[in-house]
């Protein structure tokens, strides 16, 4: 009987290993999943982000021809315009001529 308590011990002690073992599974398996939908969702936020971003991109490059449009157009004008040396001189000129006072030295 000595042997057969034996087996019976050895059998219950491989079936509560088996047991132990098949709980360790499920947990890990729960856990890969857990661990997989965390990775789908940061996966699909990191993709949003990024959409995001490049649409941000998209207008910043805009902004920025808009931008080089208008200084070009800005500077093209300038060049129109009379510098300041110019006034200065005309300014000069002017006050060299002064005819005000050529009026009042003729009356």
């Amino acid at each position: 009987m000595a042997e057969g308590d034996e087996n019976y011990n050895y059998l219950n002690d491989i079936n509560v290993r088996i047991k132990d073992i098949d709980e360790k599974q499920k947990a890990l398996k729960e856990r890969v999943l857990l661990i997989g939908e965390n990775l789908v969702e940061l996966k699909e936020n990191t993709e949003a982000r990024i959409l995001e971003i490049k649409k941000d991109l998209e207008l910043l490059k805009q902004n920025a021809e808009r931008m080089v449009a208008f200084l070009e157009t800005a500077s093209k004008e300038f060049s129109k315009y009379a510098r300041k040396e110019d006034l200065e001189i005309l300014s000069k000129q002017a006050r060299m001529f002064q005819p005000l006072e050529l009026i009042k030295k003729k009356d």
